[in-house]
């Protein structure tokens, strides 16, 4: 019998080894491309029944329609997101959509968590200052976390593993989400509330929210004006969910005192991959990374062992599901 054919693309080596050494108990017939997935490498995907997907990958209705004239039935995400799928056009065509909707909470939730401790104690200025000789403590001046507001929006998976660390160190959590879990709530002890109020009162804000029409630069001018002065803002989630001329606006003016970022709205040109010898052309990106009170992180948030290692078991299993005509329970409906 012929091996089902997947080609990959946007695959790293350490996609590649875990995902090779999990295929032998699967069998598929696996291809590996650097490249991005979109209208120009499309015709890559003739002579093969499927393809998976990362999160830069573009599936617009033009790839879509692509991939259904080389009967590709079936597009494997391997993260969370689906906002760069044309669900509709894939409906349309008769293509299914799966995803891995939880890999490893805890690795995004630590993340995010090691933003907010670098920003807050200086932990990059002090370690290169170390490396020179300078042992002056001048400018590392924290504040403790004990006692502070830490404001999560979102409060799946990631959102909830977050609160569960912050609640070690004695903040006080507000919470929203268009799906509040009142129970939940009631047993961590923290609330649910409007995000007008929670921009407010928070001293630190994380995002936890999928990208979506609704969602799309939910922080705007308008959100950062309402903000506590010298707010500190986390993303690690979609970087769609933040203006970043905004967010630019609030920290020159001294609204937004910290940014920790692993995700940027234009990532998908940079993140990823070696620029190191490059003259970087995004200026809003380039701006961003002068402030000495910003880091940016290249959509690492995910990248643990065991991350890496629940992807690939549910990506395949996905797709073997989908072989033996089995419910999707990971379909993007």
């Amino acid at each position: 019998m012929e091996k089902f054919k997947i080609i990959f693309f946007d695959t790293k080596e350490f996609f590649r080894d875990v995902f090779d050494r999990l295929n032998k108990d699967y069998n598929f017939d696996i291809k590996y491309c650097s490249v991005r997935l979109d209208e120009e490498t499309c015709s890559l995907v003739n002579g093969h029944d499927a393809i998976c997907v990362f999160v830069n990958d573009r599936v617009s209705r033009k790839v879509i329609e692509c991939l259904a004239e080389n009967n590709i039935k079936l597009i494997a995400l391997r993260c969370a997101g689906y906002n760069n799928v044309d669900l509709e056009a894939a409906k349309e065509y008769g293509i299914k959509v799966v995803r891995v909707p939880a890999y490893s909470p805890h690795a995004v939730a630590e993340h995010t968590i090691a933003l907010i401790l670098a920003l807050n104690r200086k932990l990059i200025k002090s370690y290169f200052r170390v490396r020179e000789g300078n042992f002056s403590l001048e400018g590392l001046v924290g504040f403790d976390l004990y006692g502070k507001t830490a404001g999560v929006i979102g409060t799946g998976k990631i959102g909830k593993s977050v609160i569960n660390i912050l609640k070690g160190f004695g903040m006080r959590i507000l919470a929203y989400d268009v799906y509040p879990d009142y129970e939940y709530a009631e047993y961590k002890r923290f609330q649910y509330i409007d995000l007008d109020t929670l921009y407010r009162e928070s001293d630190i804000i994380t995002l936890h929210t999928p990208l979506s029409k609704e969602t799309y630069h939910m922080i705007n001018e308008d959100a950062i004006n309402k903000m506590k002065d010298g707010v500190m803002l986390i993303n690690t989630s979609r970087g769609g969910l933040i203006d970043t001329k905004a967010l630019i606006k609030g920290l020159k003016t001294r609204k937004i005192g910290y940014a920790g970022l692993d995700v940027y709205e234009e990532e998908e040109h940079y993140f990823f991959e070696d620029h190191s010898t490059d003259v970087i052309e995004d200026d809003v990106l380039a701006r961003l990374l002068t402030f000495p009170n910003v880091i940016i992180t290249s959509h690492q948030a995910f990248l643990t062992k065991e991350a890496l290692e629940n992807i690939a078991k549910t990506t395949l299993d996905n797709i073997k599901s989908f072989i033996n005509g089995e419910k999707l329970e990971n379909e993007v409906i």
